[in-house]
């Protein structure tokens, strides 16, 4: 499977830089997988596509503030660091630019001096494996000095933090937003329900892994990064009641969808189940739980855009996408969005 057979022209004025004023404002493309057939709607339409029975899943985690800006600590020099996942305890493993100021025993200050750090390993990709130390809850703390983790195609300022967050976001722990669900607003999730929905929640915390393009020519040879996620009973309960009385499962982005089929059985249950995730979905692959999906529109040869032809059809997806530059939808975090039906 090659690499360049998931690459598209993408126009860069149709990256989206900030969210719109009303969440459930954006664009809607609905794509038929079976036909290939396009409908162009607005995302507060999605209601139309839900019928009582069915049931949406959607990711409650919470994006840290993990983009922390510091000096080192005997040269003076401007650091940044990103958080990528908590190893043990304050053990940190995180992205540092400019990474060659961080080599190991490098020692690190942010703020007022109430966060400290240490570089005590290599991990993978460049990456650092960095100890903190500070003085009270380490949440707390980073709530004070730490900045909004934008990916790096949006180049200007979020003036609203909490719109890089989810309305239903609960358990802080992510690198980056699972984007799918910045669309829904409390009134659309209440008339959702209110005509029957299931809503179901699940969380797992997004690593930037999941946003980089695929550099091996051959996709099957790119290594996935792992992410934590957790399926708690009433909400494997509640999805499996919906599968057996022949209700549609419709995920609410490509966080959920790896979520789901982790940890699916042949049988297309899914199992209350926690741990750590590399699944990488790709054409040929057989979807045990999920019927639909709503995303946004994703990276030239991404592992997210693979995942999506995985569901849709490469032909119809790249369809689609060529469709969507065409029409001008907007692309990314803050971009539009599309459901897969």
């Amino acid at each position: 499977m090659r690499t360049a057979d998931f690459d598209f022209h993408l126009p860069e004025e149709l990256i989206a830089q900030t969210p719109l004023e009303k969440r459930d404002h954006s664009r809607l493309m609905v794509l038929d997988k079976r036909t290939g057939e396009i409908e162009h709607q607005h995302f507060y339409n999605i209601l139309d596509f839900l019928n009582e029975g069915d049931c949406l899943v959607l990711n409650n985690t919470r994006v840290m503030p993990a983009r922390l800006i510091g000096e080192k600590i005997d040269t003076g020099g401007k650091m940044e660091f990103l958080l990528l996942k908590r190893i043990e305890l304050d053990q940190w493993e995180v992205l540092v630019k400019p990474g060659k100021r961080a080599k190991i025993g490098s020692q690190f200050t942010f703020g007022d001096g109430s966060l400290k750090a240490e570089v005590i390993g290599i991990g993978e990709e460049g990456s650092r494996i960095v100890e903190f130390k500070y003085e009270g809850v380490f949440e707390a703390v980073l709530d004070q000095l730490g900045k909004m983790p934008l990916p790096p195609y949006i180049t200007e300022e979020l003036e609203e933090q909490e719109r890089y967050q989810t309305v239903y976001n609960k358990h802080q722990g992510s690198a980056a937003a699972p984007t799918a669900g910045l669309h829904f607003t409390e009134e659309l999730l209440e008339s959702i329900k209110k005509k029957g929905v299931k809503i179901v929640f699940v969380t797992l915390h997004v690593g930037l892994g999941t946003f980089r393009p695929v550099k091996v020519e051959n996709a099957l040879e790119h290594k996935m990064h792992e992410e934590y996620y957790v399926i708690e009973e009433e909400a494997a309960k509640e999805i499996n009641n919906v599968k057996e009385k022949g209700g549609s499962v419709i995920a609410v982005g490509t966080t959920c969808c790896r979520t789901l089929e982790s940890a699916a059985t042949d049988d297309g249950r899914v199992k209350a189940s926690t741990g750590w995730t590399d699944i990488f979905i790709y054409p040929g692959h057989k979807f045990k739980v999920l019927d639909s999906l709503i995303t946004n529109f994703h990276l030239p040869e991404s592992t997210l855009i693979m995942l999506v032809a995985a569901l849709a059809g490469k032909e119809n997806v790249l369809h689609a996408y060529k469709v969507a530059v065409e029409e001008k939808y907007r692309f990314f975090s803050f971009g539009d969005a599309m459901l897969i039906k």
